[in-house]
């Protein structure tokens, strides 16, 4: 009878477990910080791209709304895949993503669309999810 297991089965995996110290692994993407995070920071975008002019600049507004949706979509798609690879593959995406809405919101500032205040609070939110993606990343590769 041959073996059930498939190529898959070898590769390392990204399911949740019980951890050495008694703390349990993480089982659920909702349960990562920085996925919750990241949901936060694509609502704010929404908020603040819904009125004014900047709800007349469709692309520019879609585009920036996009890059804020794909952090956390490509947080959770990596986690849901369920393999280490895999997981890291979505985080370097997601991080990408973070940099991208950086820049938009750079221009967002720079043409009138959100205050300075509200543009560098915004920026801040993206660059910690970025460095917590890195991080999670550098222990992710040294499993």
């Amino acid at each position: 009878m041959r073996d059930k297991r498939d190529w898959r089965d070898s590769r390392p995996r990204c399911d949740s477990r019980e951890l050495p110290n008694g703390r349990m692994a993480i089982i659920r993407f909702e349960d990562l910080e920085v996925w919750q995070e990241a949901t936060s920071l694509a609502v704010e975008i929404y908020v603040v791209s819904k009125d004014g002019s900047f709800s007349q600049d469709f692309g520019f507004r879609d585009q920036l709304r996009r890059s804020a949706v794909s952090i956390a979509s490509n947080i959770a798609e990596g986690k849901e895949r369920e393999t280490i690879p895999e997981l890291i593959r979505h985080f370097y995406i997601a991080k990408g993503s973070s940099g991208e809405l950086k820049t938009q919101l750079f221009i967002a500032e720079r043409v009138g669309y959100i205050g300075s205040d509200r543009a560098k609070d915004l920026r801040q939110t993206a660059e910690k999810i970025s460095a917590k993606l890195g991080a999670l990343i550098r222990t992710l590769k040294a499993k």
